[in-house]
C-alpha cells in the first residue's frame, strides 16, 4: 500500500516540475497535499512491515490509499477536462494553439482552476482527518515493536550490472532423480505398444510441472522421440490453443516442404488438428501436457493425437481422476523427504553456482537446527521450501535473523490448515513495499501462461511502478533488474533466457497467482471479473480473461487505469461504454476466435484519441485494423503494439506520438501526410521524429528506408519482416550506430548483408530468418562484427557456405544455424573463432553432421565438445 502512495508522490512532483503553468492558482494546495503524502507514505512503509492483522491499522491504511487515489482522480480528471477545452477552441477557431492569445486561453482555463482548487482543498481536509484519527485510535499500538519484523530494504535489492551468483532454477533443483528414472521408463518401456498415456498426480506445489520437465529434457527421452511438445493447459484454454502449442516449427517447416503455403495461424480447428495429426502419425511422439484440470481436455485432443506405436502422451494433474479417466499409467508424486528437503533448502538459501553439488553448499553450525526446523514448517513441498530459501537468501546469516522467519512461519501457518500458502504469504510480507505492487501484477495475467518480460516491464513502466536510478539509467533496465529480484526470491520462475542471460519469459505458479490475486483484491489492486457483480463497483484495475461481455459494467468504471480483457465476439457498444473511463493507463485487448478465418474487422472509433493518459495500448488478433488520425493525440504514449493484427491502416498522425518507447507493427498501410498538414506542422512527420524508440518491429517499408534511422539514438531492437528489400542492404537502410539487436525475417535480400551489418559498432546479436537472404554464400569480413556475441540463421534455403575471414567475429560466443540444408561445410569456419562457447545445429544437411562428427584432429574435438546436433 506505501508503493501506492510513493508511486503517486513521484508522479505529482514530476508534474509540479514539468507542467509548473498547469496547476497556477493551486500551486498551495498542491504543495500541501505533497507534504501530506510524503510523511504518510513514510509511515506507511513501517506499517505495511508490520506483523499484524489488526483492523484499525487496515482500515486506516485503507483510507490513507482511497484518499491518494482520489487525489490522483481528481488532477487526471482536470488534465483531461483541459486537453477536451483546448481540442474544442481548436476546432471552433480553426486555429492553431500556437496563435492563440494567451489570455483567452487562462482565461478558459480559470473555471477549471478554480474546481481544482476547491478539490484538492477537500482531500487536504480528508487526509488531516485521516491522520488525525492516527492517534486518537491508537493505531500506532497496533504495529509490533520496531525490529520484530522488518521486510527487506530497496538496498537490498541487487541491480543487473553487478555481480551476484547464479540461482538455483527449476531445471536445478535437486532430488527426483529415482521420481525422474520412474517416470522416463513408464515412457521408454514398451515402445512397440501404441499411443499410452502416463500422468503424474499430485498436489499444488509438489513440483509435478518440474518433474515432468525434466523427464522431457532428458537426453534419452530427447533421443528416442522423433517430435516432442510441452504445451501448459491450466483451467481456462480452447482445444485450438493446445493444438497451436503442439505444432511448433519444425511442424511448420515440414508443412512448407509438403508445399502447404497456407499460415498454421488462420487454421481452425478441425483443419489444424488434422494437420497436427497427419504430422504426428508418420513420427513417434511425446506430448506433455502440464497442470489439466478437466477430462474434456484428453477427450478433446485426443481425437488429433493418432494412435502412432511407441508414442507418448504425459499429463500432470491435481485430480487423480483425470488420469483414470483418460486410461493413463499412475505416477503418484509424493513430497520430498528430509534429506532432499534439506539439500533444495541449502541450494536456494546459499547459492553458489546453479551447476553446485551439495558438498559444495555449506550451512554454518549456529544455523543448520534452525534451518531444519524451517525446513520442516514446509512438509516436503519443493515449492515452499524454494520461497522460504529465496527469502532467507536476502536476509542476514544470523541465528536471531532466521529464528525472526521461524516465528512468523508460525504464526503464518496457525492462521490455517493451508500451510503452502502460509509460507507464500510470508516471503509476500517480506518484500520490500516497493516490490509488492511489482509482484501482484503478475496475477493479471491468466493462468500457466508464459509471460514476455519485455511486456510486463513496459507495462510496469505504464503503470508508473518505475523510476529512473539517474538520467543515464533506462526505465526497462530497472524493471530487468526487479524482475530479477522477484526470481531470487522464487515468486517468479523463469521459462526462457535471452542470448545474454537476461529474462525473455517467465511464469507465475498458480498458487502465488492465487496468492497475488487474493492479495490484489483486498488492497483494492485489482479486480478479476469474477467479482465485478460486488457492488459499488468502480475498480482501478479490471481483468476479463474469460471472454464475457463486461461492457454493461465499463459504463461506470470512472477511475478505471488498467484494463486487460480477453474478446470473443466484438461488442456493439464496448467502446461507447469504456469512454467514460478516460484516466486510461493501459489498455490491452485479445480477441480470441475458435477459427482464424472468422476474425474480425477492427475500426477504432476516433473517440480513442481521448484517452490521453494512455501509456501502454495493445490489440491482437483483428484481421483488419482500421487506426483513426485521432491517435495523434495519445501524447503520453510510450507502448503500441498491433503486431498481432494481419493488416493495419494507420494515419500519418502516429508520428506525433514522440514519446513512444517500442513500437510493433508488421503488415501495414500509413497514410503520408497532406501538404496542408506538413505547412501546419512546420516540418514533415516521420520516424525520425520517434527519437525516444528503443524498439522498432516493422514490415519493410519506404517509411523505414526513406526516413532517418540514424536519428533514433536510442534504438536497441530493430525487427524488419518483409519481402519487399530485394537489393543491396547498404542502399536500403542506413543503420543507428548504438543498434544491439537486428533480426531480418523474410526480407528476401539479394545481395550479402554482412558487409554492411558487420560495420555496426554496438551489435550484439544478429538473426537472419526465413529467407531473410536468398544467395548462397555468406562472408563475414576481417575485422567485421566487432562486439557480436550472437549469431542465428534460420531457414536460410539457399545458403550453401558461410565464410570466416580472419579477425573476424572475435567476441562470438553462440553461433546457432537451423534448417539451412544446402549447407553443406562448417567445421573449419568454426575453427577460427576463437571466443565461440555453444554451437547449436538444427535439421542440417548429413554430410555437414558426418564433417563435424567425424574429422580428425585436437582443435576440432574442442569444438565437439560445444557443439549440439539435433
Amino acid at each position: 500500500m506505501a508503493e501506492t502512495i510513493t508511486f503517486f508522490v513521484d508522479k505529482l512532483s514530476n508534474l509540479a516540475v514539468q507542467e509548473a503553468s498547469l496547476f497556477g492558482g493551486v500551486e498551495g494546495q498542491i504543495s500541501l497535499l505533497l507534504n501530506e503524502l510524503e510523511w504518510m507514505s513514510l509511515f506507511l512503509e513501517e506499517a505495511s512491515a508490520a506483523h499484524t492483522d489488526d483492523r484499525r491499522l487496515k482500515l486506516w491504511m485503507n483510507q490513507i490509499r482511497d484518499a491518494a487515489y482520489d487525489a490522483e482522480d481528481v488532477i487526471d480528471e482536470f488534465i483531461v477536462r483541459l486537453e477536451h477545452q483546448r481540442q474544442r477552441r481548436l476546432q471552433n477557431l480553426k486555429f492553431l494553439r500556437v496563435v492563440l492569445p494567451t489570455c483567452v486561453i487562462f482565461a478558459d482555463k480559470l473555471p477549471l482552476v478554480h474546481e481544482l482548487d476547491g478539490r484538492i482543498k477537500e482531500i487536504n481536509i480528508k487526509i488531516e482527518k485521516i491522520l488525525a484519527n492516527k492517534s486518537r485510535y491508537c493505531v500506532e499500538n497496533a504495529m509490533m515493536p520496531s525490529g520484530a519484523w522488518s521486510s527487506s530494504s530497496p538496498n537490498e535489492v541487487v541491480t543487473w550490472g553487478e555481480k551476484r551468483l547464479p540461482i538455483v532454477e527449476e531445471a536445478d533443483v535437486v532430488g527426483m532423480k529415482d521420481e525422474a528414472k520412474a517416470v522416463k521408463d513408464m515412457l521408454l518401456i514398451n515402445e512397440e505398444l501404441e499411443r499410452g498415456v502416463v500422468a503424474i498426480v499430485g498436489m499444488g506445489g509438489l513440483g509435478k510441472t518440474t518433474l515432468a520437465k525434466k523427464v522431457y529434457n532428458d537426453p534419452d527421452v530427447n533421443g528416442h522421440f522423433q517430435c516432442r511438445a510441452l504445451v501448459y493447459v491450466s483451467q481456462v484454454y480452447t482445444i485450438r490453443e493446445l493444438l497451436m502449442g503442439i505444432a511448433d516449427k519444425d511442424f511448420m517447416t515440414a508443412l512448407r516442404q509438403e508445399g502447404e503455403t497456407e499460415d498454421i495461424r488462420n487454421m481452425g480447428e478441425n483443419l489444424l488438428g488434422k494437420k497436427v495429426c497427419e504430422y504426428l502419425e508418420k513420427r513417434r511422439y511425446l506430448i506433455v501436457l502440464d497442470d489439466v484440470w478437466s477430462i474434456q481436455v484428453w477427450n478433446g485432443l485426443c481425437l488429433y493425437l493418432p494412435e502412432s506405436k511407441g508414442s507418448r502422451v504425459l499429463i500432470t494433474t491435481r485430480n487423480q481422476q483425470i488420469a483414470l479417466d483418460a486410461y493413463a499409467k499412475l505416477y503418484q508424486l509424493r513430497p520430498l523427504g528430509e534429506k532432499e528437503s534439506w539439500e533444495l533448502f541449502l541450494k536456494k538459501t546459499f547459492p553458489t553456482g546453479s551447476r553446485s553439488t551439495i558438498s559444495q553448499v555449506e550451512c554454518p553450525a549456529e544455523l543448520e537446527d534452525v534451518g531444519k526446523k524451517i525446513t520442516g514448517k514446509c512438509k516436503g513441498l519443493p515449492l515452499a521450501i524454494v520461497v522460504s530459501g529465496g527469502l532467507l537468501s536476502r536476509k542476514e546469516k544470523t541465528p536471531s535473523s532466521w529464528e525472526k522467519i521461524l516465528r512468523s512461519m508460525e504464526w503464518h501457518l496457525s492462521q490455517g490448515p493451508e500451510s503452502c500458502m502460509g509460507i507464500l504469504a510470508l516471503s509476500y510480507r517480506d518484500l520490500p513495499y516497493f516490490l509488492k505492487s511489482w509482484f501482484l501484477y503478475c496475477g493479471v495475467f491468466p493462468e500457466d501462461c508464459e509471460i514476455k518480460a519485455s511486456k510486463l516491464i513496459q507495462m510496469w513502466i505504464a503503470e508508473g511502478f518505475v523510476q529512473a536510478r539517474g538520467e543515464e539509467t533506462v526505465k526497462e533496465d530497472v524493471g530487468e533488474d526487479y524482475l530479477e529480484e522477484l526470481i531470487h526470491r522464487s515468486l517468479i520462475q523463469v521459462v526462457k533466457r535471452k542470448w545474454d542471460g537476461r529474462v525473455k519469459s517467465c511464469r507465475m505458479h498458480d498458487l502465488l497467482r492465487d496468492l497475488a490475486i487474493s492479495k490484489a483484491k483486498d488492497s483494492k489492486f485489482f479486480e478479476v471479473r469474477g467479482n465485478i457483480f460486488a457492488y459499488p463497483f468502480n475498480p482501478r484495475r479490471l481483468i476479463a480473461h474469460d471472454s464475457q461481455n463486461i461492457s454493461q459494467h465499463l459504463s461506470n468504471c470512472h477511475r478505471l487505469r488498467s484494463l486487460i480483457y480477453s474478446i470473443h465476439i466484438p461488442q456493439v457498444n464496448f467502446w461507447s461504454c469504456l469512454r467514460s473511463a478516460k484516466l486510461l493507463t493501459v489498455l490491452d485487448l485479445t480477441l480470441t476466435v475458435d477459427n482464424p478465418l472468422n476474425r474480425p474487422y477492427m475500426k477504432l472509433p476516433k473517440e480513442i484519441g481521448e484517452f490521453i493518459h494512455l501509456k501502454y495500448f495493445r490489440i491482437l488478433g483483428f484481421h483488419k485494423t482500421r487506426i483513426p488520425w485521432s491517435i495523434g493525440r495519445l501524447i503520453n504514449l510510450e507502448t503500441l503494439d498491433l503486431r498481432d493484427n494481419f493488416h493495419l491502416d494507420i494515419p500519418f498522425s502516429i508520428w506525433k506520438l514522440h514519446q513512444l518507447r517500442h513500437l510493433y507493427l508488421r503488415a501495414c498501410t500509413i497514410s503520408r501526410t497532406p501538404i496542408s498538414d506538413q505547412r501546419c506542422f512546420g516540418s514533415h512527420l516521420g520516424i525520425d521524429k520517434m527519437t525516444n524508440l528503443q524498439t522498432l518491429y516493422v514490415g519493410q517499408h519506404g517509411w523505414v528506408v526513406r526516413r532517418g534511422l540514424p536519428k533514433l539514438t536510442q534504438l536497441r531492437k530493430l525487427y524488419i519482416h518483409g519481402p519487399n528489400m530485394r537489393r543491396n542492404i547498404s542502399y536500403e537502410l542506413i543503420f543507428p550506430s548504438n543498434l544491439v539487436e537486428l533480426i531480418l525475417d523474410c526480407c528476401r535480400l539479394e545481395q550479402d548483408p554482412m558487409l554492411t551489418l558487420g560495420k555496426l559498432p554496438n551489435l550484439r546479436a544478429l538473426k537472419l530468418k526465413v529467407n531473410a537472404y536468398i544467395g548462397r554464400k555468406i562472408t563475414c569480413a576481417s575485422g567485421a562484427f566487432s562486439r557480436l556475441e550472437f549469431l542465428r540463421l534460420t531457414d536460410l534455403y539457399n545458403l550453401k557456405e558461410l565464410i570466416v575471414e580472419e579477425s573476424a567475429l572475435p567476441s562470438l560466443r553462440t553461433l546457432q544455424i537451423n534448417r539451412c540444408y544446402e549447407m553443406e561445410k562448417l567445421l573449419h569456419q568454426l575453427q577460427k573463432l576463437k571466443s565461440l562457447q555453444q554451437v547449436k545445429l538444427e535439421y542440417m544437411n548429413h554430410s555437414l553432421i558426418e564433417e563435424i562428427k567425424n574429422t580428425k584432429g585436437e582443435e576440432f574435438d574442442k569444438i565437439r565438445l560445444i557443439t549440439s546436433i539435433t
